[in-house]
């Protein structure tokens, strides 16, 4: 039950101040915190909470209400390289940094989960 955003263009260590807010919350509490936390990584984020969760709904029948953030990991991507002009005919590199945010959730604990089998084919 997760959801991986790549190449997203912000860089990770503005993502991370966000995704340590919501770590370990439950899955309301942490959209209602993104919703109101003042940052632009907080909407990126909250994009890939509500795609774990459609992902938990759809594939494993949980209820989104139940669940919580079990990681959320923001991963370096690659640098966009940029040139700026500067004083006396120098320039100077300007690194444009993209993350790789994933975002996994999981049932309460204690929670039973399903595990779907694939048809045809019976457990013993």
């Amino acid at each position: 039950m997760k959801a991986i955003a790549k190449y997203v263009r912000i860089a990770p260590r503005k993502a991370r101040l966000v995704a340590d807010e919501v770590r370990g919350k439950s899955y309301p509490e942490a959209v209602s915190l993104l919703r109101f936390t003042n940052k632009r990584a907080a909407q990126i984020l909250g994009e890939v909470l509500n795609s774990a969760a459609a992902n938990a709904e759809h594939n494993m029948d949980a209820d989104p209400d139940e669940l919580r953030v079990k990681t959320v990991k923001v991963d370096e991507g690659p640098t966009i390289k940029r040139y700026r002009p500067r004083a006396m005919g120098r320039a100077t590199m300007i690194r444009k940094r993209t993350s790789h945010i994933t975002v996994e959730l999981e049932p309460p604990v204690g929670a039973a989960v399903t595990v779907d089998t694939p048809e045809g084919e019976e457990e013993e």
